[in-house]
């Protein structure tokens, strides 16, 4: 029989008009159809809203995913989650999940709207993620984003609009799947698994995004507080201001890894591949964030981190 573990984090999803503000995760199965799943257990997580979730909150909730699997014998996990900040803790959940992605599925959801509200997505996204997370399809795909009936690889989920039932784009790439009529039925191919990570992600990796003039103080600021490595948001061809490129330089100097990543939706790509004119930077020692968004960029740099300096970092990056 099918077990499936339900982790909820008391998030929008979960709020309710009528009854206790914030509905358990035993109390959104009870009202949920029977016939949903198999075998469905509920857990309780607390969490700080999603909107302010910190590092060690998302690495918490991975690493409960990994021991649901691994140590518990669960064959899928469903993950409620808050949506401002869904993504990051289902990539950092991918990246961490080790053998867990190809013994059992991971589903991550969330809503807008509150459990009850008429315009909510809470119930049916719900109910299609612990399908989803029942059907052996999903098993060795790694961790997924489900909402509005469709499956998005963690790698490639990005919010879209959170008031939508289907708020979430793969974008550029197709999304992965969809669940109909209770089961999933995979549209594309699920992205490589990534590198391994070793011991604990790096909490303090700064994200900055560039603009038209900007200086190298923000860099500094960010590394003399203490961060290890830095994350850019470029332009959509992947450069930053010239002005940054002798930080650059001296921040992997000094073992500190720089990443760029573009505001664009992007393929995976080397800074180094880019046409002439685009991605200068990697001339002086960044890397490139490949198909990630920048706040993808950030969670993969905080995974990498684990494996060593400058030159794990840029070997992570090149098998990701």
């Amino acid at each position: 029989m099918t077990r499936v573990l339900l982790v909820a984090t008391g998030d929008t999803l979960a709020y309710r008009k009528s009854g206790p503000s914030i509905a358990s995760g035993a109390e959104l199965l009870a009202d949920l159809p029977d016939t949903v799943v198999a075998e469905a257990a509920a857990e309780d997580v607390m969490a700080e809203p999603s909107w302010d979730a910190s590092p060690s909150t998302m690495f918490a909730l991975a690493r409960r995913v990994r021991a649901a699997v691994l140590e518990d014998g669960y064959d899928g996990v469903v993950v409620t989650h808050g949506l401002d900040t869904l993504e990051e803790t289902a990539f950092l959940t991918d990246l961490t999940a080790g053998p867990a992605a190809g013994r059992g599925a991971i589903v991550f959801t969330g809503a807008g709207f509150g459990w009850d509200e008429p315009e909510g997505h809470g119930p049916a996204n719900l109910t299609a993620s612990l399908r989803a997370a029942a059907d052996p399809a999903l098993r060795g795909l790694g961790a997924v984003v489900c909402a509005g009936d469709q499956l998005h690889a963690a790698r490639w989920a990005r919010l879209t609009d959170p008031w939508r039932a289907a708020s979430f784009t793969s974008g550029p790439h197709p999304r992965l799947g969809h669940v109909v009529d209770g089961r999933v039925e995979l549209l594309g191919t699920a992205p490589q698994r990534p590198p391994r990570t070793l011991g604990l992600p790096e909490t303090d990796v700064a994200l900055i995004k560039t603009h038209p003039g900007m200086t190298p103080m923000l860099l500094t600021a960010a590394v003399d507080a203490g961060a290890r490595g830095v994350v850019l948001e470029g332009t959509g061809m992947g450069n930053v201001p010239v002005e940054l490129f002798t930080t650059i330089s001296e921040l992997v100097e000094w073992d500190i890894p720089v990443v760029v990543a573009t505001h664009s939706e992007t393929r995976a790509l080397d800074l180094g591949q880019l046409p002439l004119g685009a991605g200068l930077a990697a001339e002086v020692g960044a890397i490139g964030a490949r198909d990630l968004s920048a706040s993808h960029a950030r969670i993969a740099l905080m995974a990498a981190l684990s494996t060593g300096g400058v030159a794990a970092v840029r070997d992570w990056f090149s098998h990701l």
